[in-house]
C-alpha cells in the first residue's frame, strides 16, 4: 500500500544495522520512511559469500558495487561487476551472485517497491555492531520461511557454470 514519505537524511553511520546470512545488512531507506516506494540497503559481504539461487516475485532488485566484486547469473546470463558497476534483475527471473576475490565487498542493493528491507529485517537479527558477523551456518529454515512471506523464492545453492 502506497503512503506518503517525509524527507530525511541519514550519516553514513547511521540505520538500522542486521546481521543477515553472513553480511552486514544496513537499512537505509525503508517502505516506511520512502511510502512503500523503494527499499535501499548498504551490504558489507565477506569473500566467500554467495546467495542461494532465488526469485522474486513482488519487486525489482538493483545493486551499485562501491567495493569489490561480485558476479552472479540472472536467468540463464551471468554477469560480473566490479566497483561503479550497476546491476539491474528484473522480478520473476532467478539469480543470485556471489564475491569475487579476497576481499569484503560493499554493495548498495535497491528493491523496487519496498520490502526488501523487512525481509532482511526478519531473516536477520540486529548488528552487535557495525561489523561483519562472526561466521556461523545460516539459519535455513528462518531465512526461507521470511522469503515466503514476503514474495521470494529460494530455489537452491548458487551454481555458476
Amino acid at each position: 500500500m502506497l503512503t506518503t514519505s517525509e524527507h530525511y537524511a541519514l550519516a553514513a553511520n547511521e540505520g538500522e544495522a542486521i546481521w543477515f546470512i553472513g553480511t552486514l545488512a544496513t537499512i537505509k531507506a525503508s517502505g516506511a520512511l520512502t511510502g512503500n516506494v523503494l527499499s535501499l540497503v548498504e551490504f558489507v559481504h565477506p569473500p566467500g559469500f554467495a546467495t542461494p539461487l532465488h526469485i522474486h516475485h513482488t519487486e525489482d532488485e538493483a545493486f551499485y558495487i562501491l567495493e569489490g566484486a561480485i558476479e552472479g547469473i540472472n536467468g540463464d546470463k551471468r554477469w560480473y561487476a566490479g566497483p561503479g558497476a550497476f546491476v539491474w534483475l528484473p522480478r520473476g527471473v532467478p539469480h543470485g551472485y556471489q564475491v569475487v576475490g579476497d576481499e569484503p565487498v560493499r554493495t548498495i542493493a535497491i528493491t523496487i517497491p519496498s520490502g526488501f528491507d523487512r525481509f532482511v529485517s526478519e531473516a536477520g537479527e540486529p548488528a552487535a555492531e557495525r561489523v561483519l558477523p562472526p561466521p556461523a551456518a545460516p539459519d535455513i529454515e528462518k531465512l526461507v520461511a521470511s522469503a515466503t512471506a514476503h514474495g521470494q523464492e529460494i530455489l537452491g545453492p548458487l551454481v555458476l557454470t
